[in-house]
């Protein structure tokens, strides 16, 4: 690896975290980057879900006081993500290359719309904060579905788990966030540990983009919000839709 694509790759860590730590998505910076680096799709997603690991580390670490202060809903919800989890990883590593290859454009296009939607999920989060409403067995569905979902793959993970606590939880935005932020993490890191056993993980790669992404995820939050929400947003949707075209055609 040259100097330079080991910088590149680095700024692709530091930007997952931040845009992580932010709004979900990360993802779509930096698994093309190890994609133009050199691999597969499918070892830049596994090579990729074990190196943005520490970014959710930092951004827990960055909510720790209104994580600790939900510990019950936590653990009740952090069981199913880890359920979900188990299950998105057991799908992805049995399930034929060539699937991966074929949906991953789209995967990467749902991760660029829920992000260009985020400003309808965020106004979703403060309507049923009044609502007083309760679907516990919902909740635990719709989080199981988005854990397989990121375990598989997870761009957009973040987004996804912020609209579904906010649709079914009553609460604060900002414990909201924590919640998705530690969520994120349990969900990352099951999919760390089946990937690091069984897939074709890029361990240089790795060590480029983990501390970059830790890095990311602590310090990243001030970053982007000098760039704007709006401008970082619509930033990595055009990147996205970009992406995923190049990896249709390519």
């Amino acid at each position: 690896m040259t100097p330079g694509a080991a910088l590149l790759l680095a700024a692709a860590g530091f930007a997952a975290g931040s845009i992580n730590a932010v709004a979900g998505g990360g993802s779509l910076v930096s698994f093309p980057a190890l994609v133009a680096s050199g691999l597969t799709p499918l070892a830049a997603n596994v090579t990729n879900s074990v190196a943005i690991w520490p970014g959710y580390l930092g951004s827990v670490t960055a909510y720790r006081a209104e994580v600790r202060s939900q510990r019950s809903r936590v653990l009740a919800l952090g069981t199913t993500a880890v359920a979900g989890g188990i299950a998105g990883s057991v799908i992805l590593l049995t399930a034929p290359v060539a699937v991966f290859d074929a949906i991953v454009p789209i995967l990467i296009l749902l991760g660029c719309a829920l992000l260009a939607l985020q400003p309808k999920v965020a106004a979703r989060v403060a309507e049923t904060a009044a609502g007083g409403r309760s679907h516990t067995l919902d909740l635990h569905v719709a989080t199981f579905l988005a854990a397989i979902y990121g375990a598989y793959f997870g761009g957009g993970l973040g987004v996804i788990l912020l609209a579904v606590l906010g649709i079914f939880l009553t609460d604060h935005i900002q414990r909201t966030n924590g919640l998705k932020s530690v969520l994120s993490l349990v969900i990352n890191t099951v999919a760390l540990i089946a990937f690091a056993l069984f897939a074709p993980v890029d361990w240089g790669k790795v060590a480029v983009v983990a501390p970059a992404s830790l890095l990311g995820g602590y310090l990243g939050a001030g970053v982007a919000r000098r760039l704007g929400a709006t401008a970082l947003r619509w930033t990595v949707v055009t990147f996205g839709v970009i992406v995923a075209i190049w990896l249709t055609i390519r």
